[in-house]
């Protein structure tokens, strides 16, 4: 399966490889929801028997029932109606002003020295009069209203005038709206007939004219009348249809406002809303975006980042397929079954194979799509409460297994996410309320218990599949390979006593190197144990398996000497193949020695006369690849240097180690890896304080007598 994930992701490139397994995933979490957001619809039609009784499954705004009654209350608004104390004044002037156009046309007719006929007397107080604007007095004489109005003499037209106008003035200082209009004009006549003073001929006239200058002084006021009904209108709270509430009981006829009520609720098979299925794909397209942005910015090697990227993929996968099947069984359980789902299960995994920040972001996911899965049907968008356990569940296992060397490290952190568990699940008995038996209590408590057992029973299930499956090296393999009870370890041990003991003690000093400049530590020190596995093949010919004294390569040809040595890197490294082991491991074996040359028996060559290319007495690597690597390939050869030195001193140490770091260095061994100088100056400093804590002076005891 590795050599054909490398194939691929060498065929396509990683960018597409990662996108390829997004829309994979997105996909496979997008049908696996898709039940869970559609809700439920019935296919039937108005009049007919509901077969069961049916529940709105979401709060929602009914915008007919609220139109109407915001209608109800702006009808019932009364208008806002504004007095005018001009109107009197102003309808009294202009009975005034009638009069004294009469006065002037008469004064200009007896002014004439010719007498003017009654038709042109009335002609020219008829133009004088159309004067007055229609609108202000709508009134229309008749030509003997005129002449009756000419005939009268100047004494009663003035009394009349002052009586009528007055009258007006003070009739119109009330309020009279435009309904009340027609009852104030026949009351206003009978106030002009009751009065005395008025010559008979132009009673009628008076009477006409008193009519027409009563009009309404209170008028109502848009403006304000617009204000209150919006007023009105914003003060009545929208009608919802409550998640929960019946439409409809079972057998009852579903008429039209129920069946109404049901398509906007999108309960009709035929309007169901496609806002859901809308924002699920949303929901997963921001997930989706996440993830490419963590693994497309994360800062490894390719294989690395190909192997975390498909076990985050699959948990997260994994852990929506478990939700799905406690969704399907929980409608058969009174009780929110959805707290037995093990919260720190896809935390622990990714923690564990990938990254904390891969972690960190699965976490988040996983809670999210909890949240829409296991949404009762009268909750809101998310069953909050589920996503909360899970976040609160994952982030334990977080915070309490930042590091892992034994199982018995994930069972403690079992522990803690139990009793998070079960602090989360105490929150949530106390915020609803609700009074609950002590069974239901037994149940919340006995789930959060078994949540946090289920995340470190599968967590310790699954992992050695996916370690199997991706070649992946997670800590507790580490510490498991570490293990002297390993085959490939007791054969070292047993078959090459010498290269055990070597191997220990390069791990002694490549592992605080590491640790030193942020490496992994660990790893260093079980790719040391196993890094001359190689030398197993042929142990005499290792000079610190060769206990009788006897070196055979004394009696060899430098280039086969050569080539038995060079081969103890592949050797190990096909061995460690054919025992499965992880590739860094395997990656150690190969590279520990670079492509460095065996100046020893090039020398010996060319003392005996012999032309051979450098080549052949060059390891064939390839160079260290990782900082890990390059630390054991130093401290390989440094251990072994300063082990064949003769009374070591820190000075002499000092100076060793310096010129095989620099010999690498000149010889470009690190141009493959992304260490830095800095970094082998720390790495240099730390060896020489391992190296005299080794071999510092001991004392010489007295010899016995």
């Amino acid at each position: 399966m590795e050599k054909q994930l490398r194939k691929i992701t060498e065929l396509i490139g990683f960018r597409y490889f990662l996108m390829a397994v997004l829309i994979l995933t997105g996909a496979l979490q997008f049908s696996l929801m898709f039940g869970d957001v559609k809700g439920v619809t019935y296919d039937f039609k108005p009049l007919q028997l509901a077969p069961e009784t049916i529940r709105s499954t979401k709060t929602i705004e009914d915008t007919v029932k609220t139109q109407q009654e915001r209608e109800k209350a702006a009808n019932a608004v009364t208008p806002v109606y504004q007095f005018s104390e001009d109107v009197a004044k102003q309808r009294a002037a202009i009975v005034t002003s009638l009069f004294d156009y009469v006065l002037e046309v008469k004064a200009d007719i007896e002014s004439r020295k010719e007498p003017l006929a009654k038709s042109d007397q009335v002609a020219l107080l008829r133009k004088k009069l159309e004067t007055i604007d229609f609108e202000q007095m709508p009134v229309t004489f008749t030509d003997t209203q005129l002449e009756n109005l000419l005939i009268q003499s100047e004494t009663d037209l003035t009394k009349s005038s002052t009586q009528l106008s007055k009258l007006v003035n003070e009739y119109l200082n009330k309020p009279i709206r435009t309904a009340d209009l027609p009852t104030a004009q026949n009351e206003f006549e009978k106030k002009i007939r009751a009065q005395r003073g008025y010559p008979d001929k132009i009673l009628g006239t008076v009477v006409l004219i008193g009519r027409a200058s009563i009009i309404e002084t209170e008028t109502e006021n848009k403006e304000q009348t617009k204000a209150s009904v919006e007023q009105a209108k914003e003060a009545v709270e929208p009608t919802r249809i409550l998640q929960g509430q019946i439409i409809v009981q079972e057998g009852q006829v579903i008429d039209n406002e129920a069946y109404r009520q049901l398509e906007l609720l999108g309960m009709v098979s035929n309007k169901a809303s496609m806002k859901p299925i809308a924002g699920l794909v949303i929901l997963i397209f921001i997930q989706m975006i996440f993830m490419f942005i963590l693994f497309e910015r994360l800062e490894t090697d390719e294989r690395k980042k190909r192997n975390a990227l498909l076990v985050t993929a699959i948990v997260y996968s994994l852990s929506i397929v478990l939700m799905k099947f406690i969704g399907i069984v929980a409608d058969e359980f009174d009780v929110t079954i959805a707290f037995l789902f093990p919260t720190a299960l896809a935390t622990m995994l990714v923690r564990l194979l990938a990254d904390d920040r891969a972690a960190v972001l699965v976490t988040v996911m996983t809670a999210a799509s909890a949240g829409v899965m296991f949404q009762e049907g009268y909750s809101s968008v998310m069953q909050m409460e589920v996503t909360l356990y899970i976040i609160f569940g994952g982030f334990a296992s977080l915070f309490f297994m930042r590091s892992v060397e034994k199982r018995s490290h994930i069972l403690q952190a079992v522990g803690v996410i139990s009793l998070v568990n079960m602090a989360f699940i105490t929150f949530y008995l106390l915020m609803t309320q609700s009074s609950y038996g002590i069974s239901e209590l037994m149940f919340y408590f006995i789930a959060a218990i078994t949540s946090a057992l289920l995340s470190g029973a599968l967590t310790m299930g699954l992992l050695p599949f996916f370690e199997s499956a991706f070649g992946l090296l997670s800590t507790l393999r580490l510490i498991e390979l570490s293990n002297p009870n390993h085959p490939l370890l007791k054969k070292l041990l047993m078959e090459t006593p010498g290269t055990y003991h070597h191997s220990v003690m390069v791990a002694n000093l490549a592992e605080a190197a590491c640790e030193a400049i942020g490496a992994d530590g660990l790893l260093a020190r079980v790719g040391c144990y196993y890094h001359d596995l190689g030398k197993t093949k042929r142990p005499a010919f290792f000079i610190e398996n060769q206990m009788s004294g006897v070196n055979p390569h004394d009696s060899m040809p430098p280039e086969t000497s050569a080539e038995i040595i060079i081969a103890h890197t592949t050797d190990g490294a096909d061995m460690l193949k054919r025992y499965k082991m992880p590739q860094e491991i395997i990656d150690i074996a190969l590279q520990h020695h670079g492509t460095s040359l065996l100046k020893f028996f090039l020398f010996k060559a060319k003392e005996q006369g012999k032309v051979f290319d450098e080549a052949t007495f060059r390891y064939p690597g390839p160079k260290p690849q990782t900082k890990e690597a390059a630390i054991i390939s130093v401290a390989d050869s440094v251990e072994a240097a300063v082990r064949s030195m003769k009374e070591p001193n820190a000075e002499k140490i000092h100076k060793l180690v310096r010129s095989i770091i620099d010999d690498r260095v000149q010889d470009n061994q690190f141009d493959e890896c992304d260490i830095s100088i800095k970094e082998l100056k720390c790495i240099e400093q730390v060896l020489c304080e391992t190296l005299n804590g080794i071999f510092h002076s001991r004392i010489e005891y007295p010899k016995a007598d």
